[in-house]
C-alpha cells in the first residue's frame, strides 16, 4: 500500500514515525505547503510542494492529511477526495456531521472513500463507547481525557492573532472521574468533567488580554469548560511542556438482570508518551482499511463505525482467528 502525508507537523511526524512498523506500508513522500527546502523528515523521505500532488495521483493509494481541525480539514478533506482516497483526523465532535456531509458529496461524486475523524477520541473511543453501550444498553458513558495535551485545541490557540506558540493541557475533575469508577452515575456537565489549562507564548506587544478573552469564550473549544491561561516565554513553553502526552478513559456504568440488580463496569483507558505519534499510528491502521475498503469497490465518506475489524490489521483472516480470535 502506497500511502502519503499531506502536511507536516507533530502529527505528521507520527504518521511517518508509524510506517517503520508497518511492513506493508510504503510512505511515497510528504507534501507541503511550506518550502520543501526548509523541511527535514525523520525517515528521509521526499518532501514536495503541495502544488505538486496531482503528479502522483495515480502512485498513492491512500492520502493521509495532517491539517489542523479548526481550519484546515474542513476545507483540505473534501477538496483532496476528489482526487484521493483520504483519512483524516477531524476532532470537533460538535462539527463531524457537517463535516461528515461535506466529504460524502464530494467521495461519491469522484468515486472515492474519504475516512475521517480517526484517531483515538473521535476514534478508538467511539468504538469503546459503541461496544459499551451495545452491551449494557441501560447505562450511562462518561469520557474522560488526560491529563495531556490536545493536538486540536493547542493548534486553535495557535490560530490566534498575535499568539506564537501554545499548549493546551485538558485535565479531568478528579471527583467526577473517582466517583464514576465507583458505579456512580452522576449527571456531569461539560464543566464538571474537565478543566483547560493553556500555556501561552504571545507575540511582543501582542494585547494579552484579547488573547485570553478569545480562547476563553471560543465555541467548542474553551466556552464550555473552567480555562486558565497563563502567558510563558518561549524557553519556558520548551522547557515545561515541550512533551506530547496524553490519554483518558471511557467508562460505561450499567445494569444487567430481570430489575437492573446486577451492576456492570467497563473501561477501555489509555496512557500515551506521545499523542501524535499514537494517533499517527491509528491513522496508518485506518489507511489500510480504506485501501481495502476502496478495492472492494466501496465509496463516500466513512467514520470508524464503518470500518470491519479486521481490515485494520495487516495480518490475514486466518491469522487473526487462530491468534486474536
Amino acid at each position: 500500500m502506497n500511502i502519503a502525508i499531506y502536511g507536516y507537523g507533530n502529527l505528521a511526524r507520527g504518521v511517518e514515525s508509524a510506517t517503520r512498523y508497518n511492513t506493508d506500508v510504503h510512505l511515497v513522500g510528504v507534501f507541503t505547503r511550506r518550502d520543501p527546502a526548509t523541511l527535514h523528515t525523520l525517515t528521509g523521505v521526499p518532501v514536495y510542494a503541495c502544488e505538486r500532488i496531482m503528479d502522483y495521483k495515480d502512485t498513492i493509494d491512500v492520502l493521509i492529511l495532517c491539517g489542523g481541525s479548526a481550519t484546515d480539514l474542513p476545507r483540505m478533506t473534501p477538496t483532496l477526495a476528489e482526487h484521493f482516497h483520504v483519512v483524516d483526523s477531524f476532532d470537533t465532535h460538535a462539527n463531524i456531521p457537517a463535516h461528515f456531509d461535506a466529504c460524502d458529496r464530494t467521495a461519491r461524486a469522484s468515486g472515492h472513500i474519504a475516512l475521517i475523524s480517526a484517531g483515538w477520541d473521535p476514534g478508538l473511543f467511539s468504538i469503546a463507547r459503541l461496544y459499551a453501550s451495545a452491551a449494557l444498553p441501560e447505562g450511562r458513558d462518561y469520557t474522560f481525557w488526560g491529563r495531556g495535551i490536545s493536538q486540536g485545541h493547542s493548534d486553535a490557540i495557535r490560530r490566534i492573532d498575535g499568539v506564537v506558540d501554545a499548549r493546551q493541557y485538558t485535565v479531568p475533575v478528579e471527583d467526577a472521574v473517582n466517583a464514576v469508577r465507583a458505579g456512580e452515575t452522576p449527571t456531569l456537565t461539560t464543566r464538571q468533567k474537565h478543566r483547560r489549562e493553556c500555556y501561552v507564548v504571545a507575540a511582543e506587544g501582542a494585547d494579552r488580554s484579547r488573547i485570553e478573552h478569545e480562547i476563553k469564550t471560543m465555541p467548542n473549544y474553551f466556552a464550555d469548560y473552567d480555562t486558565t491561561v497563563t502567558f510563558v516565554t518561549r524557553d519556558e513553553l520548551m522547557r515545561d511542556h515541550a512533551g506530547m502526552p496524553h490519554g483518558g478513559s471511557v467508562i460505561r456504568n450499567g445494569v444487567s438482570g430481570i430489575d437492573g440488580e446486577h451492576r456492570h463496569t467497563v473501561e477501555f483507558r489509555l496512557q500515551l508518551d506521545s499523542n501524535p505519534e499514537f494517533t499517527g499510528s491509528v491513522l496508518v491502521a485506518y489507511a489500510r482499511a480504506v485501501h481495502r475498503m476502496a478495492e472492494r469497490g466501496e465509496r463516500g465518506c466513512k467514520t470508524v463505525f464503518d470500518v470491519a475489524p479486521g481490515d485494520l490489521s495487516a495480518l490475514s483472516a486466518e491469522e487473526l482467528r487462530a491468534h486474536m480470535l
